[in-house]
């Protein structure tokens, strides 16, 4: 199991690291190719598009085709996407390998979850979870770190070449270590489904993207695309919840555990993963601190993580899930709010660091454990269509709490400034070009900006606490159908 575990551990840490270490090359990309930062964005923004567009046929496939060989297929599209992505000539050529890049990183880790699930049996799926969950949180500490550093010594380029010889290793290693299994040759793809399910997301967190670009969601290039999948999105639930075999089997959610797990998750990435992009925006534009640095300073939250996912994954296992859960997202709101409190434009580094070092604390014995939760009870054919799902409810749940408080700390912003904000903050002048002597005025109000929408994510992750209550909070029981769930 710990062989398949670093198999799978490979391909995310490479999908995941990906997107944090493009994050900090942003600026030099609209340095490189002489375009503008909405043009420009657009290389993040297209790999989550293509994300949220191929992740729902991933169940599907894994059943068609064989979880062993999806999983190839997928690491193989990145690592083409990266090398390509590596040897652009333009932004818009950029953005398209961009774009092939999460057509294959979008299904890495749900395949790879099925697998790691399916080897482990449900017994051992809380030890499993928290495997998986190390690149989850490293990702973000250690992406702004690697891609600071390539960025200011090396070149842009290898924070694309990077995933080569990591794809590679993993490609020869999940082709001697992964076990084939046998695809499932009845099953039709949901062809309507698809054509629902995969446009509405792409549309709708396009839409969002749009609007907390613009800082205003009622604008008609915002509103109209966010409308557009919101209805798809809704009209592909009713027909998911009607048809025999449908692109993702909602009709799980009929299941507590499930419900309980979805509507967790829900609420805590869109609240936690809104909450971190407050930090490295005010280290950057209140501290006027490099990229580099914003990344070494959130650090401890990768620390915190790195303690408590093992524990957090063992006791999944040995009490269930619920207990382990509400401790955490307690631990993270202690985190939150003190954000919220202390955060000022002076406010000393080592009380930060330790703030940052408990929500890691709290997260490492909240997510994994979540995810835990929904797929302990399952059989093993429900395995890949519920991973699928989470997968999905995680990415959507991360673009809008990201879209969401990005609308609220510019707007904030904006009105403590009284116009644009410098920096990540909204559209005006890099904090480089501010003279120190105005940057010294302008800090304090732009701290108490970041504070006042810490209260947002705080408040939105005390909504979590309410499915969270209904886990469950017993040892779960091995089905014997299921007992032990061989790759087959």
């Amino acid at each position: 199991m710990l062989a398949v575990a670093m198999v799978v551990v490979l391909g995310a840490i490479m999908s995941i690291l990906d997107v944090t270490v493009v994050n900090v090359a942003i600026n030099d990309l609209t340095q490189e190719f002489n375009s503008p930062l909405a043009t420009i964005q657009w290389v993040a923004t297209g790999y989550t598009l293509a994300l949220a567009t191929v992740i729902p046929i991933t169940g599907w496939a894994a059943a068609r085709f064989g979880t062993k060989r999806l999983y190839m297929i997928s690491i193989a599209l990145f690592v083409i996407g990266s090398m390509l992505a590596g040897l652009a000539w333009s932004a818009e050529s950029l953005i398209a390998f961009r774009v092939l890049q999460g057509l294959g990183g979008g299904m890495i880790m749900p395949a790879g979850m099925t697998i790691l699930t399916q080897t482990a049996g449900p017994a051992r799926v809380g030890q499993v979870m928290s495997v998986v969950g190390i690149p989850m949180l490293l990702g973000p500490i250690t992406g702004p770190i690697l891609g600071g550093w390539l960025v200011d010594d090396v070149s842009w380029r290898w924070i694309f070449f990077i995933n080569l010889p990591i794809g590679i290793v993993a490609l020869f290693l999940a082709a001697r270590i992964l076990k084939p299994d046998t695809p499932q040759r009845g099953e039709r793809l949901d062809v309507l489904g698809l054509i629902l399910l995969s446009p509405g997301l792409a549309t709708l967190i396009y839409g969002l993207a749009k609007g907390a670009e613009l800082r205003d969601f009622t604008k008609t290039e915002a509103l109209i695309p966010t409308v557009i999948g919101a209805v798809l999105t809704v009209a592909f639930v009713f027909r998911a919840l009607n048809a025999e075999n449908p692109l993702i089997d909602l009709r799980l959610l009929k299941r507590r555990s499930v419900a309980a797990a979805s509507g967790t998750m829900v609420l805590f990435m869109a609240a936690f993963m809104g909450a971190m992009l407050l930090l490295p925006l005010y280290f950057q534009s209140v501290r006027g601190e490099t990229a580099l640095a914003s990344g070494l300073l959130l650090a401890p939250q990768g620390f915190g993580a790195m303690i408590t996912m093992p524990i957090g994954g063992k006791l999944t296992d040995k009490i269930g899930p619920g207990r382990v859960v509400l401790v955490g997202m307690a631990v993270v709101v202690l985190s939150m709010g003190g954000f919220a409190a202390l955060l000022e434009a002076d406010t000393s580094y080592w009380t930060l660091g330790a703030l940052l070092f408990v929500m890691g604390l709290g997260m490492g014995m909240t997510m994994m454990p979540t995810m835990a939760a929904a797929i302990q009870t399952l059989v093993h054919d429900e395995v890949p269509r519920a991973s699928t799902m989470l997968n999905i409810i995680q990415q959507v749940s991360a673009s809008i709490g990201t879209a969401m408080i990005s609308v609220l700390v510019a707007n904030q912003l904006a009105e403590n400034l009284g116009g644009a904000a410098p920096g990540g903050g909204g559209e005006g002048a890099p904090v480089a070009e501010i003279p120190a002597d105005v940057l010294a005025k302008i800090a304090a109000p732009m701290a108490d900006a970041y504070q006042h929408t810490f209260w947002y994510a705080a408040a939105l992750l005390l909504l979590g606490f309410l499915p969270a209550l209904l886990l469950p909070r017993k040892k779960p029981d091995t089905p014997a159908a299921d007992a032990p769930m061989p790759m087959h």
